[in-house]
């Protein structure tokens, strides 16, 4: 077994580092490290202003969108140098003076380019999940120790101080032992209505922004923001939102393997005729081999949020429980009466983005591969994801075996654990 440490502890880069192999290709502190960026949406807009106000001593080379309006846009905000552009990701990671990228694409487009650029001998800060299906984790685990490269998912809350401090206290026994870990998605959506089939817009790609995804015709809602809705690039709000929230649940319940079973329920309970594949609420219950439970819930109509959150998690244990949200904040109570015990208010700044970028750009430059989610941990969290969903398109509850990674005496569900790839967009390897 892991130990705790390894999970809720500071020291978990430090434990892993003795098995990891160092990179090759180290920079000194003081030389900048070049990145290309792939996939100019939203988040990397977040991404690429913080790295420009925080002067983390790196140039932005490139900037890589199939939409040429998104990468106008984008560099707007690379101040400074001024990078290439490119529709083709190829060209950024062929290129011997990228040091690292960051993709923030559509999920289904993750692993091809993570897989495709560490080939070349690129670092990859993947955005969550890293997987858009089950069996993608393990390419990238094996693509990163095969080329031996930095591999990170926007976890950023693995590197929170609120986290820390949270650590601390659950380290030390506060709560007793836990035995259940709860995450949620609590925030109101909007019905989208079906549109017709159109034209994609002047300049853009669409057949690479399709890639591996089926062809299909162009519609606006299988683009940019909601291509979230649609199993073919994303995966739905378990795999979008609440991934954040489920690998909080996996850190602070220190789950180091696969559940042995999966029970998953949900519906349409307030967006009708939505224009998704997915559920606008869902239940899933992971049970792990100890007895141990994690819990997801993912609620469409509240505006109250959950213990005050749109967020959040709670960890039961045999003293007491403990309340916490990404948000940046934390509440303990303790024994039959529910006392009231350490607390870490709301503090917005506290969401850990720069010290996850930074841990990034900190093993770029110094080989160490042991980050806190690299992807052998990433992969724990976003195969709770797949699991949960595979159950809930199936029959509901799925037994699974973690030593063969597959589940039992389901022929349809085992399908589920990877994807077909259209040609000639297929997954490196596979």
């Amino acid at each position: 077994m892991t130990s705790r440490r390894e999970f809720l502890g500071t020291s978990a880069a430090a434990s892993a580092a003795a098995i990891i192999q160092p990179v090759w290709g180290t920079k000194p502190a003081d030389e900048k490290l070049s990145l290309g960026i792939i996939g100019c949406g939203g988040i990397m807009t977040h991404h690429v202003k913080g790295l420009v106000a925080r002067n983390e001593n790196v140039e932005i080379s490139w900037l890589c969108d199939v939409d040429p309006a998104q990468i106008s846009r984008m560099a707007a905000h690379a101040t400074g140098h001024k990078p290439r552009q490119t529709s083709k990701y190829e060209d950024v990671i062929t290129d011997r003076n990228v040091d690292a990228i960051i993709i923030a694409t559509p999920h289904h487009w993750h692993a091809p380019i993570a897989i495709n650029a560490m080939s070349e001998g690129k670092h990859c800060y993947i955005e969550k999940p890293i997987s858009h299906v089950y069996n993608e984790g393990h390419a990238i685990i094996e693509a990163a120790k095969k080329y031996n490269r930095v591999v990170q998912q926007g976890s950023q809350m693995r590197n929170s101080p609120v986290t820390d401090r949270a650590a601390k206290l659950l380290e030390s026994g506060v709560i007793g032992e836990i035995k259940i870990a709860r995450a949620w998605t609590a925030e109101t959506r909007s019905v989208v209505k079906p549109v017709p089939d159109s034209q994609p817009p002047n300049g853009v790609d669409y057949d690479r922004w399709l890639g591996p995804a089926p062809k299909r015709p162009f519609n606006k809602h299988r683009f940019h923001q909601t291509w979230r809705m649609y199993r073919d690039y994303g995966n739905g709000e378990i795999g979008d939102d609440g991934i954040h929230d489920i690998d909080m649940a996996a850190w602070g319940l220190g789950i180091d393997s696969a559940p042995v079973q999966v029970t998953a329920r949900g519906g349409r309970m307030l967006l009708h005729g939505h224009a998704s594949d997915y559920p606008d609420n869902l239940n899933v219950t992971w049970e792990f081999e100890d007895g141990r439970l994690m819990v997801y819930e993912n609620y469409p109509f509240t505006a109250y949020g959950m213990h005050g959150f749109d967020n959040g998690n709670v960890f039961y244990g045999t003293e007491g429980y403990m309340i916490f949200s990404r948000r940046g904040a934390f509440s303990v109570f303790l024994g039959p009466k529910s006392r009231k015990g350490p607390t870490e208010g709301d503090v917005r700044g506290q969401r850990g983005y720069a010290e996850h970028m930074a841990e990034f750009l900190n093993a770029v430059r110094s080989g160490d591969r042991a980050t806190r989610a690299r992807p052998e941990v990433a992969h724990r969290s976003c195969a709770l994801v797949h699991l949960g969903e595979i159950a809930f398109r199936t029959t509901g509850r799925l037994d699974f075996d973690p030593k063969t990674e597959t589940f039992v005496d389901n022929d349809k569900a085992n399908e589920l654990l990877t994807k077909k790839y259209r040609s000639p967009y297929e997954l490196p390897g596979a």
